[in-house]
């Protein structure tokens, strides 16, 4: 069953802040290790996760939640993980994307998706059309995703338009790249948690997070649920935001 927001984090999200929320989902193979399962067992787990989390924050009035679901350097990984990975994003889409649009949530993906197999990009296009014209809260899937590339892409596009003559070198600055990343119409990110115990970002949302907060936790991805996220909230209301300023 998922985990239901308990009623004292519901009474109190309309004052946590956060607008957009992202998360690096860690430690899915540990938490299969340590039951003695295989990877694939923990990535399943993770995926509940997911769900429960997606829910939380729908209650908890988040405007975005970005998740970390397949980096470009994953396709490191052994071919039949990275299969399997792909078989679950299937699934996910398949089973939730109902849910998702009854809830008034949109689907974006951001990350260099279109060179995943064509099947699978046309599936995710559905689902991203399906949703488009919802005004509930964002799921933005991070799907071979990479903060460097992001930024190259980025700068390529910015460089085309400078040599076609539609804006002037000078008149490339934050604003301009903002708007050429792959989260350009998503609100700024406020805080950023990352799983397992691991205190780096992994080449994730490097430009979004330069203010963000950074919240890190012990706990495996699969065992994170609505109180988990209710606590990193909490830490995060805590925090005194100044943004370079006294």
């Amino acid at each position: 069953m998922a985990s239901q927001v308990k009623p004292d984090l519901l009474s109190s999200a309309p004052a946590h802040g956060a607008r957009h929320v992202a998360i690096i989902m860690d430690g899915n193979g540990r938490w299969a290790k340590k039951r003695f399962l295989p990877r694939i067992a923990g990535h399943r787990a993770g995926v509940e996760a997911v769900r429960r989390v997606s829910r939380a924050a729908r209650e908890l009035k988040l405007e975005c939640l970005t998740l970390y679901a397949f980096s470009s350097e994953n396709w490191k990984r052994p071919a039949s993980e990275v299969a399997d990975l792909m078989g679950l994003l299937r699934h996910f889409i398949q089973s939730d994307i109902d849910e998702l649009h009854a809830n008034g949530v949109r689907l974006r993906i951001i990350g260099n998706y279109r060179v995943l197999e064509p099947s699978l990009v046309e599936m995710i296009d559905g689902a991203m059309a399906r949703t488009a014209g919802n005004t509930g809260p964002v799921i933005a899937i991070a799907l071979n995703y990479g903060a460097q590339d992001e930024m190259v892409r980025a700068a390529r596009r910015l460089a085309q338009r400078a040599v076609a003559g539609e804006i002037a070198a000078e008149d490339i600055g934050v604003e301009a790249i903002d708007e050429a990343l792959d989260t350009a119409d998503l609100p700024p990110l406020d805080l950023l948690i990352r799983t397992s115990g691991e205190h780096r970002l992994s080449n994730f949302m490097l430009w979004q997070a330069a203010y963000a907060e950074l919240y890190f936790t012990d706990m495996l991805w699969p065992d994170f649920d609505a109180h988990a996220l209710g606590q990193a909230l909490d830490a995060f209301r805590m925090r005194d935001r100044r943004f370079g300023g006294l």
